[in-house]
């Protein structure tokens, strides 16, 4: 039986450490690729999940009922984050620290924007990753393709003629390490495509709920303070009057 000079077994056997190393190198590369594939896949997942639970925090009774409403897609939920920061930025303590400092809407704004920061750069994880590895793939390939090419080009000059059983297993190696540059880099160049996209539309929600949360604690609450101070002196006017 005819070894066929075109199966993987024949072209790791006629391959040298140059392009083992190649092979390897693209394995990684895919093993890699995918695994943050599916990891980003699932994140994904979870905060589209965790999204749906922002109409039952407004319909709460209470912030506390509304973040444990929030909580319900998860504890590390970024809507239940944020409200929990927003919610302990509210509450009133006190503090000889140099953030007690700050007004209490800065305070909140702050807050937020730095758990938004922080969001976002766990949304972001792994991207550059899969950038790397659908940019330079097909380069990695190619180089096995053209160190292939040599041993076809050397097994002729060593053979003198250009029988086909001395071209054919280098040939094939030349021809698997395209593919499996292209392999590697096309499924990488579309996960991060679709992902970049998610992640810019999940942060556009968020920080429209960060808007929300900061407008609800900073402007709707300090009209029922206010009121406080409004009745006592309409008292005084009205005595004053009298």
């Amino acid at each position: 039986m005819q070894e066929n000079a075109f199966g993987v077994a024949h072209l790791w056997a006629s391959g040298d450490a140059v392009s083992h190393t190649v092979a390897i190198l693209l394995l990684v590369m895919s093993l890699v690729s995918w695994y943050l594939i599916l990891a980003k896949a699932w994140d994904w997942w979870r905060v589209r999940r965790a999204s749906r639970c922002v109409g039952r925090f407004w319909a709460a009774e209470s912030v506390v009922s509304g973040i444990e409403q929030l909580r319900e897609a998860g504890s590390d939920s970024p809507y239940a984050q944020l409200a929990m920061q927003a919610h302990c930025c509210n509450s009133e303590f006190e503090s000889v620290s140099l953030l007690a400092r700050f007004d209490p809407a800065e305070q909140m704004e702050r807050a937020l924007r730095q758990q938004l920061q922080s969001t976002q750069a766990t949304m972001e994880n792994g991207l550059t990753l899969l950038a790397t590895a659908g940019a330079t793939a097909p380069f990695v390939g190619l180089f096995g393709t053209v160190w292939g090419i040599y041993h076809a080009l050397v097994a002729i000059g060593l053979s003198g003629q250009a029988a086909l059983e001395k071209v054919a297993g280098p040939v094939g190696e030349a021809l698997i390490m395209t593919a499996a540059g292209l392999a590697v880099a096309l499924p990488a160049v579309f996960a991060y495509n679709a992902f970049t996209r998610a992640n810019r539309v999940a942060m556009t929600d968020l920080d429209a709920f960060a808007h929300d949360l900061h407008a609800f604690f900073t402007v709707g609450k300090p009209f029922a303070a206010n009121s406080a101070q409004i009745h006592p002196m309409r008292a005084r006017l009205a005595s004053g009057a009298a």
